[in-house]
């Protein structure tokens, strides 16, 4: 197991170099000067035009800039923005907002999308099932923009002027209950696929033979789902949940926006806005990371939910 760990996190170094090299070269292609688009609309003095380019190594070539990044990265050194601010500094609090967003979303698609799956798996052909299965075709075919502004119309706006203050539509302040509104908006499609995943798996592990067999054993039908088709069944789900971890902090982007969120999706939009290199690898080393450290759990939790599965 260890020596499975190590040489994962070998591999991960290649990874993260594409990543990084493949950002970098599209923040660098973007049209414009990054140091005039830190002075806006305002003419900056030359000499100190010179001082920043000359500072931040805008005047080298492509490979000579990314190498110095990447030499700082290797130290623990994600840079300084063009306004001298660390990245460290802005990734530190941006981040715990994002991972609290993504967390409570991670949260809900697991109990509501497998639960539904469950729920529909055991009901299959009935009223029930289509019900989910109609509610799961709607989410995934409504864009996150429409159903984040109008759940935060309904549930937010009109039941607070109803006297019900439920789900705030804005801002952090009310701690967790800020999360629970964006959390269900970022994992609404999410939430559609794992219940049609869940359902699909669950129903193909229902009809193996081994289930047959413990069914003609007479063995009680919660401990039939429960202990040995739900637990087979699990594998499919947590491969897709450590893969949509990943892809819930770096799509926040539109969730963050309508609920005015300061997390880090805002931050990279504003950042490849400005050209702003350091902030935008930064970021996306980070989320590289937490996308290989998910994949690599879940494939640890493959030997605990299949014996059958050794690493050497």
């Amino acid at each position: 197991m260890g020596r499975y760990i190590i040489r994962r996190l070998v591999q991960a170094i290649p990874v993260l170099l594409g990543a990084t090299l493949l950002i970098y070269a599209i923040v660098f292609a973007l049209p414009g000067d990054p140091v005039a688009a830190l002075a806006g609309e305002k003419r900056l003095d030359p000499h100190i035009v010179d001082v920043l380019r000359e500072q931040y190594h805008l005047n080298d070539p492509f490979l000579v800039q990314y190498w110095h990044y990447l030499t700082g990265l290797f130290r623990g050194d994600f840079g300084d923005t063009f306004a001298g601010v660390p990245v460290t500094d802005i990734m530190a609090g941006k981040f715990q907002v994002t991972i609290n967003l993504a967390a409570t979303a991670l949260v809900m698609e697991a109990v509501i999308g497998a639960g539904l799956g469950l729920y529909a798996a055991l009901r299959h052909g009935k009223a029930q099932d289509s019900m989910i299965l109609g509610a799961t075709l709607v989410l995934i075919s409504v864009p996150t923009l429409v159903t984040g502004f109008m759940l935060q119309l309904l549930l937010g706006v009109k039941l607070k002027q109803a006297g019900i203050d439920l789900f705030p539509v804005a801002g952090v302040a009310e701690g967790l209950r800020s999360y629970l509104l964006p959390g269900f908006v970022l994992a609404g499609a999410s939430i559609a696929y794992l219940t049609r995943l869940t359902r699909t798996s669950l129903m193909e592990t229902l009809r193996a033979d081994y289930i047959r067999t413990a069914v003609a054993k007479g063995l009680p039908r919660r401990r039939v789902v429960g202990r040995h088709a739900l637990r087979n069944a699990l594998i499919p789900l947590i491969t897709f949940l450590g893969a949509d971890l990943g892809t819930l902090m770096g799509g926040a982007v539109i969730t963050e926006a309508i609920f005015n969120l300061p997390g880090i999706g805002q931050q990279l939009f504003t950042s490849v806005y400005l050209r702003e290199q350091p902030v935008v690898v930064g970021i996306v080393t980070v989320l590289v990371l937490v996308y290989i450290l998910a994949n690599m759990v879940v494939d640890l939790l493959y030997a605990v939910l299949d014996p059958r599965i050794r690493y050497e």
